[in-house]
């Protein structure tokens, strides 16, 4: 089942298998980002975090680029309008859908792009890739956590060398700093991005969607604060556990002690 926004600009399609697909399609302009798209964009996430039958989303481009950042020829009317408002707000959407989402990047990700990739849970890189932020270039100040978010990634020294000087970042250099999770042929990438999305949906969508929650939460906290957060959910998950439920993790493990007791 698929659907698409206005103009066919942000595509979105949902399979049987609990895994939907957002494409950035302005191939043309390698994805830039007018008003309308980033409203879509928004959109479609929040759509899709509200959606029973979705477990998992994938995020990529079409053609040559995942986004190499706003359409400048929009940029007084997205910074001085709608860009304020959290309804229309992309990155914020992302951050607030509670399914995993999984970027597909290739070619550039510039800017906004770059933003939109860190908005991800997990990234998969084409070999090649660039990742770029060209605020100081443009003279823009950043609002969608660039500033925050990548020198918590790669470290401070490295976020400033990346922003202020608003040279390249490759997909294999960040795959070294932890922020790409893999980087492989272009001709792979969708494949990789399936196949982890696979593996999510396969999982207990319950427990994805509490863990995901867990790590980001967290992740804002100190590490004293954090633990005390990871104690008070999985108390309170526990004593919400059912006889049911602690049954068919016996039997899960009983399944697993099985096969593995074939194979000797």
């Amino acid at each position: 089942m698929s659907d698409s926004s206005s103009e066919n600009l942000i595509l979105v399609s949902r399979e049987p298998d609990g895994i939907a697909t957002v494409t950035i399609n302005r191939p043309a302009s390698l994805n830039s980002l007018s008003q309308l798209m980033i409203t879509d964009l928004a959109r479609a996430f929040k759509d899709l975090g509200r959606d029973e039958s979705v477990r998992v989303i994938i995020l990529s481009g079409s053609g040559r680029a995942f986004c190499s950042g706003l359409d400048l020829t929009a940029a007084e009317q997205v910074f001085k309008g709608g860009m304020k408002d959290k309804e229309y707000d992309p990155v914020f959407q992302m951050e607030q859908c509670p399914k995993p989402i999984i970027g597909a990047i290739n070619g550039v990700a510039v800017t906004a792009g770059f933003e939109i990739a860190l908005a991800c849970d997990i990234l998969v890189a084409a070999k090649g890739t660039n990742f770029m932020d060209t605020h100081t270039r443009f003279g823009i100040v950043p609002s969608w956590g660039l500033s925050q978010k990548l020198p918590r990634i790669i470290g401070p020294n490295k976020a400033r060398e990346v922003s202020l000087t608003a040279m390249p970042f490759t997909s294999e250099e960040a795959q070294k700093l932890g922020f790409v999770n893999y980087v492989v042929e272009g001709t792979e990438l969708l494949k990789k991005a399936r196949e982890i999305a696979r593996v999510v949906a396969h999982n207990n969508h319950d427990i994805v969607i509490r863990y995901k929650s867990l790590i980001n939460d967290g992740f804002k906290l100190d590490l004293h604060q954090a633990l005390a957060l990871e104690k008070e959910r999985a108390y309170k998950y526990y004593d919400k556990m059912t006889t049911e439920q602690f049954k068919k993790m016996q039997e899960f493990v009983a399944v697993r002690s099985s096969k593995k007791s074939s194979k000797l």
